[in-house]
């Protein structure tokens, strides 16, 4: 059987029934596709980039938006541009740094700014020493790349003492 649309020989065999009437369609393969799915413009962003840009451009001009995409992160170095396109922040500390610009979008996805559930039993509070392993790692990693190895095992060392501390 070939396909209804073009000479191609029919691979898919759809029963479409709209409203009263019984629609049968022999399509091939790239016609069943364009048929299921139809053209649409298809966003590639994520879902949350697209609540935050709304929130933000309220009130705010493309130059206020390009100042805060450049804003970074003095612990983990992560950009609210970066934030947007992926969703996640870097640290426990971006809530404080970006906080301004996050209350708005928490507010508007959780209904409150207030932490209201439940916390994990065994976790861990100390989030500056959190904060901190983030930060030496980064500048680790930077060491590394710098290829000051001296640095590098300095940091290593610290961060290996902070890790030990936290497990006793």
């Amino acid at each position: 059987m070939k396909c209804q649309k073009c000479e191609k020989p029919a691979t898919f065999h759809i029963t479409d029934l709209t409203g009263d009437q019984l629609l049968a369609l022999h399509l091939c393969a790239d016609c069943a596709k364009e048929y299921l799915q139809p053209a649409a413009p298809v966003s590639k962003t994520p879902v949350i980039t697209n609540i935050i840009t709304k929130q933000l451009k309220i009130g705010q001009t493309a130059e206020e938006l390009a100042d805060l995409d450049d804003k970074q992160c003095p612990v983990c170095g992560i950009t609210f541009y970066e934030f947007r396109q992926g969703g996640r922040l870097g640290c426990p500390h971006d809530y404080v740094f970006f906080g301004a610009e996050l209350e708005p979008l928490l507010g508007n996805v959780h209904g409150t700014t207030e932490h209201t559930g439940k916390r994990p039993v065994r976790g861990n509070d100390d989030t500056q020493s959190q904060t901190e392993l983030i930060r030496l790692r980064r500048e680790m990693k930077d060491a590394v790349e710098q290829e000051d190895y001296e640095l590098a095992s300095e940091l290593r060392d610290k961060i290996k003492s902070i890790e030990e501390g936290a497990e006793s």
